[in-house]
């Protein structure tokens, strides 16, 4: 697939999780329920584990033709055969992640502020993520940008695919697609329910209708 089929397939994303390699379980049933992307993001492997579970998750992903993501590591990304890598402000830019990669990776940067988001759409980045819209033990002592920070984003985001995260889940949702957000990234909304299918199918169905309706 190329960058251009990959960076098509992003615009139509709406649905982001994002779990460790201990939850590979829950991905066929997240899949099954309209999940559009998985990342792997998994700090306490060694990068031999990494890669073994990356293999994995890479195969259920073309099962159910998501994209897969890699958290931090570009280089580890590309040996995975991953679609995208995935950085935070504090690794390497993405111009400088572009360099590494090419056109053979997708490339998602963190945001957390409105000056960060400004520089990000002018950057290599492929997909911006907007957050922690609420304080999540995920991303312990990271304060919250609240829901202000998801308006700014939808006046300011134009075209460009952002999705909006941080503690997000079908009981807030509503709140998040009200503020101007038609993407969101989740952990534990779906990693940790009873029915992660349901719990995906729901997140989905509560998202703002556009161009993820669009093709298969």
């Amino acid at each position: 697939m190329g960058l251009a089929d990959a960076r098509e397939r992003l615009r139509r994303a709406r649905l982001y999780l994002v779990v460790e390699a201990a939850a590979e379980h829950v991905l066929p049933a997240a899949l099954r329920g309209g999940v559009d992307m998985v990342q792997l993001r998994d700090k306490e492997l060694d990068e031999e584990s990494l890669l073994r579970a990356a293999a994995r998750f890479r195969a259920v992903c073309d099962e159910h033709g998501a994209l897969f993501w890699l958290n931090d590591r570009p280089d580890l990304a590309l040996e995975a055969g991953a679609d995208g890598v995935h950085v935070g402000q504090d690794d390497e830019p993405p111009a400088a992640v572009r360099g590494l990669v090419g056109d053979r990776l997708l490339i998602g940067l963190s945001t957390h502020a409105p000056d960060q988001f400004d520089a990000a759409l002018g950057s290599e980045a492929d997909q911006l993520s907007v957050g922690p819209v609420w304080e999540t033990p995920t991303k312990a002592g990271r304060p919250a940008a609240g829901l202000g920070y998801v308006r700014y984003a939808a006046e300011r985001g134009g075209d460009a695919p952002w999705f909006a995260i941080g503690g997000i889940d079908e009981g807030n949702v509503g709140e998040v697609v009200a503020a101007g957000a038609t993407r969101v990234v989740v952990v534990r909304a779906i990693r940790d329910a009873a029915d992660p299918e349901a719990a995906a199918r729901g997140l989905r169905a509560a998202l703002a209708p556009g161009p993820a309706a669009e093709g298969p």
